[in-house]
């Protein structure tokens, strides 16, 4: 039985849910909240548990072989007492008494079950799911990473369910896995997500680093310690969210603790607002991998609390940004995922832009296709960049020389379930990326930081995949292709210089030169809900900026 056949029988347990009057929201929610208890009973039956076991009264055995009404209150008692940490039984001393003990002092197994409650009504529902998952006896064989991909699996095909709305918390793992491989992260390096999700873009780093360094066999114990205990730090707002994120991670092994190293941590997902206290209070990190949250905070400005980020904003994506490049070490490394407008939106987007570009190199930037996001009709891109410049990682200002830019939007597929958007496809980005030969060793082993940043001074424009020759060259996109030759102009990987970008662009970086075959399609546009929300976001920005500007100015009055 192969990992897809458990994630597709463990989601054929939905209708189960459904018929207990379940929301489609909530599937995955409720089973994992179980399914877990099941996951740490294999991985103790496989002596691969080496932390955080769940306390006794509390495992699969206390529900497995149950019925009726008493195993779905001993599911509940149990779901109260893991987020307790504390049980209530009859006074030995007076029966007609009951006391509160204590059963776990472990943090992070109460913050995965913090105020969880099952939805279930029916125990013969309950009863039906457990009998379920024993069913299933091959847990371990069905993938060589174990039972964190399975879950992960779970976390996808719920993402995929437009129904369920998680598509939000969800980036395509094939795309995060690109992104992973052209930071090249090494041990010792501190990963920051600070809009975590469900956990992947840590997960897929720590998966990197382990299969660099042998399951992290090859490092001394205190490294190894590190990797586990230190090296990942996300923050999650939505609690449901953060719930899935601590179990993804600590299924993969990665379990957090406290800055001395001792036992009381959370995990590696801290809850709150990365644009509050939760994000100012992070500490610079090597590493900054993200997919910022869409749209604008519905509290307007008042949702972004953080006083150290220069320019106030409503629009998420533009304060996460500031927070992003803030927050790297001279030196350090991010890639972030942002949607069209943050890269042509004026007034505070332009000044945000523009010091992204003085204070870190701004090297790349990839626009990726439409439609390989579950939230469709999203327009969107991933902008890579290192804090200081090219030579000189304490630089603060000037960092940017040129943006390379590789369009792998236009004439590309309408990726969806019929066309699922692979790591092929992005095979082509990734040889010039890392300015390598076509066939070559795309992630070579590396072992310093100056091996980790890409190799600039030997990129050369010019890259044709997906039969970029055959596209039509964009009319309007005179300036781009202004002293092109007519081979250069259908490339998709171009080369812009920082001051073409100040002096023609106006610091916009909406750059592109290729012209799609259905850009007047009509029935290529996205849902109209979809325009009106986006149109929506925009003016909601717009009005935002309007309201601060006449406060100013009422302000000199």
């Amino acid at each position: 039985m192969t990992s897809n056949d458990i994630v597709q029988k463990l989601w054929n347990l939905c209708d189960v849910l459904r018929d207990d009057g379940i929301n489609y929201s909530d599937y995955v929610t409720e089973l994992v909240l179980l399914l877990f208890i099941k996951m740490v009973h294999e991985n103790t039956e496989a002596g691969v548990l080496k932390k955080h076991p769940l306390p006794e009264g509390c495992r699969w055995t206390d529900l497995s072989g149950k019925s009726g009404i008493n195993l779905l209150d001993d599911y509940k008692r149990i779901l109260l007492a893991l987020s307790t940490g504390k049980v209530t039984v009859p006074d030995l001393t007076d029966p007609s008494k009951t006391v509160e003990i204590t059963i776990h002092e472990d943090p992070l197994i109460s913050a995965i079950y913090a105020d969880a409650q099952t939805r279930l009504r029916e125990p013969r529902h309950l009863e039906q799911i457990i009998k379920r998952f024993d069913e299933i006896k091959d847990w371990f064989s069905a993938s060589k990473d174990g039972l964190g991909d399975l879950y992960e699996g779970l976390l996808e095909k719920n993402a995929s369910e437009t129904k369920s709305g998680a598509g939000q918390y969800f980036t395509p793992r094939a795309l995060i896995n690109s992104m992973v491989r052209c930071i090249r992260p090494q041990p010792g390096e501190v990963i920051q997500d600070p809009a975590a999700g469900t956990a992947g873009f840590l997960v897929a780093a720590d998966q990197y680093m382990r299969e660099q360094t042998d399951d992290y066999i090859d490092l001394n114990a205190k490294d190894a310690d590190f990797q586990r205990n230190k090296a990942f730090v996300g923050v999650e707002l939505v609690p449901n969210t953060r719930r899935l994120a601590l179990m993804n991670c600590l299924l993969h092994g990665m379990e957090g603790g406290s800055s001395n190293g001792a036992e009381g941590s959370e995990g590696v997902i801290l809850g709150g607002n990365a644009l509050g206290d939760a994000g100012k209070s992070l500490k610079p990190a090597d590493i900054i991998l993200a997919n910022p949250p869409f749209g604008t905070s519905k509290g307007g400005e008042a949702s972004n609390t953080r006083d150290d980020l220069t320019f106030k904003t409503s629009n998420k994506q533009l304060a996460f940004l500031q927070h992003i490049y803030r927050n790297l070490k001279p030196g350090g490394r991010a890639a972030v995922v942002l949607p069209d407008n943050v890269l042509f939106e004026a007034g505070v987007g332009t000044d945000v832009r523009r010091d992204l570009m003085n204070k870190c190199n701004l090297h790349t930037i990839l626009r990726l296709p439409t439609g390989i996001f579950y939230a469709q009709g999203v327009k969107t891109n991933v902008l890579f960049f290192t804090k200081g410049s090219a030579t000189d990682k304490h630089q603060e200002e000037n960092c940017t020389d040129n943006v390379w830019v590789y369009d792998l939007r236009t004439n590309m597929p309408s990726f969806g379930k019929r066309t699922p958007f692979t790591e092929n496809h992005l095979k082509p980005f990734e040889a010039v990326y890392f300015a390598q030969p076509a066939g070559g060793d795309l992630i070579p082993d590396t072992d310093t930081q100056n091996e980790c940043q890409p190799d600039l001074a030997n990129r050369k424009e010019g890259e044709y995949s997906f039969d970029a020759r055959d596209i039509d060259v964009d009319a309007d996109a005179i300036e781009e292709n202004k002293d092109v030759s007519d081979e250069l102009s259908h490339s998709r990987w171009r080369c812009f210089s920082r001051d073409w970008i100040a002096n023609t662009k106006g610091d916009s970086l909406d750059i592109s030169w290729l012209k799609d075959k259905d850009s007047v399609d009509a029935a290529s546009l996205p849902e109209p809900d979809v325009l009106a929300r986006e149109a929506k976001d925009e003016l909601e920005g717009a009005l935002s900026e309007l309201d601060g500007l006449l406060k100013a100015l009422e302000g000199v009055e």
